[in-house]
């Protein structure tokens, strides 16, 4: 039996606006509330997780950290990566977090298939590879049996903020994006596709991804 999944497509948007967005909607979700998919760009930040260590950020400079209360340590995002946040009730679902994270990382792997490109997860270091280049990080919070934070996948974007920081908490670890891995399609039609790739791998009535508000 699929689920009903409501989207949010709601184009760039500051993430501290995000964050507080999130906890707003998983404190005032109830047993009833449909899970939600909320689609959003970031003007450039970095995110410093829960468990984040200081030395992993060698160098931010003029772009703003910000500590939040996902999992993992910190990374980075900016215009041309899709962040996708996923608010989940796992309670009901009969998710445990680690299948979900398998699911997420399947639903982007799925996605680069696609494309003919070959990609792979870690289940020491979740997130998707290409040849050991990370391409999307995965980062979740439980909050009364519901998820949140998410998905961010590099698409055509600015990589090189990646270089003053230890990405993830690994130091060396390559950045990819799919325009480097030679994907030239539209952000537009890249998040059409993971939102369909998505509702399909978690078992959701896929309706067709909106337009930015």
């Amino acid at each position: 039996m699929t689920l009903a999944l409501n989207h949010r497509n709601l184009g760039l948007t500051p993430y501290a606006d995000s964050l507080q967005a999130m906890k707003d909607f998983v404190a005032a979700r109830d047993d009833g509330a449909v899970d939600e998919i909320w689609y959003v760009e970031h003007p450039p930040v970095f995110t410093q997780g829960m468990a984040g260590k200081p030395e992993h950020l060698l160098s931010p400079g003029d772009i703003p950290v910000v500590q939040t209360d996902r999992g993992g340590q910190v990374t980075y995002h900016g215009p041309g990566q899709i962040v996708a946040y996923l608010m989940i009730d796992i309670g009901r679902r009969q998710l445990g977090v680690r299948k979900l994270v398998e699911l997420i990382e399947q639903a982007v792997i799925n996605l680069l298939a696609d494309y003919q490109v070959t990609a792979t997860g870690d289940r020491q270091a979740p997130g998707v590879y290409v040849n050991g280049a990370k391409v999307a990080a995965l980062g979740l919070r439980v909050r009364k049996h519901s998820t949140y934070h998410g998905l961010s996948l590099n698409v055509d974007m600015d990589l090189s903020p990646f270089q003053r920081i230890n990405p993830c908490g690994y130091q060396g670890l390559e950045v990819t994006s799919l325009k480097k891995l030679g994907i030239t399609d539209t952000i537009e039609s890249v998040q059409a596709k993971l939102h369909y790739h998505l509702a399909t791998v978690l078992n959701y009535q896929y309706q067709p991804l909106t337009h930015a508000a």
